[in-house]
């Protein structure tokens, strides 16, 4: 009667510590620390991406007749496609779209704009521009300013971007189906976003403990966040910047194979402590 005792209390204290707890995997709780604006509102704090070396780039430039952008830059790169009247086109440098597949995209990897190993870009008719360090809106204009200099000015646009924000998930076998490089067609994301398309976290992610790795023009920064706590709305690494590459990790008892759930935490307890009594009870009649 004591041995069974004894085996009861070490299950129910074993079930008890084992056990996730709501606070564990709920997202975003209140606490006092998240910094609203005097309207109640969370302020923004999205990062400005800067482009870093051996990022690639798409560089469309729409302009009028076709003849025009013919005579600066190379026809091979070129593509017109008809604009409704008065025999208008758009040339487009560097064809963007398609061919996505393993490990990016290979339309964009083979035609696009590469930032070489020194900061720079090389446009056919323009030269080399320093790229690195500046954020697509100010090569944009900068791109625009030279195209300015052999086109009538506000007869042609520069189309500068990025192909859309790519981001890499990687965890462990929990989280095969949510793993992998990933890419979103938005101006923004935020990390909740992300995982939400990609169908979100089990219960065996360390939601305290998410590691991102993003890089800079000076190198790559590590963060952690806490995706429990309410106020990671404030931190810059809430939102997913291109390139970023998110580490789940998993609670040290899962991988022990507890907690999961409640039934298989009981199982694997029973089964621990029942097999140690059996073992004690034939070293006893040894």
């Amino acid at each position: 009667m004591k041995l069974f005792t004894t085996a009861l209390l070490l299950i129910l204290s074993f079930f008890l510590f084992s056990c996730i707890s709501t606070k564990d995997v709920r997202y975003m709780q209140p606490n006092e620390s998240l910094v609203i604006n005097e309207e109640g509102l969370v302020p923004y704090n999205i990062p400005i991406y800067r482009i870093t070396k051996n990022d690639i780039l798409t560089l469309n430039i729409v302009t009028t007749p076709q003849g025009d952008a013919a005579q600066f830059y190379s026809a091979l790169n070129t593509s017109s496609t008809g604009a409704g009247s008065a025999g208008a086109g758009n040339v487009s440098i560097s064809n963007q779209g398609g061919g996505q597949g393993q490990g990016g995209n290979t339309t964009i990897y083979f035609n696009g704009l590469k930032v070489d190993s020194k900061g720079d870009v090389n446009i056919f008719g323009i030269g080399y521009i320093k790229a690195e360090g500046k954020t697509i809106e100010e090569l944009t204009i900068e791109i625009q300013n030279k195209v300015n200099e052999n086109f009538v000015d506000g007869k042609s646009e520069v189309r500068l971007n990025t192909d859309g924000i790519t981001y890499y998930i990687l965890g462990d076998v929990e989280t095969v189906e949510i793993g992998g490089e990933k890419k979103a067609h938005k101006n923004t994301l935020t990390i909740t976003e992300a995982l939400a398309i990609n169908g979100g976290l089990n219960r065996t992610i360390d939601r305290t403990n998410v590691v991102i790795h993003r890089k800079l023009p000076e190198g790559i920064k590590i963060a952690k966040i806490d995706l429990t706590r309410e106020d990671v709305m404030n931190s810059p690494y809430y939102w997913v910047q291109n390139g970023d590459e998110i580490f789940l990790n998993t609670r040290s008892k899962n991988l022990n194979g507890f907690g999961k759930d409640p039934i298989q935490t009981l199982t694997t307890g029973v089964s621990l402590i029942t097999t140690a009594i059996t073992i004690y009870l034939i070293f006893t009649k040894l």
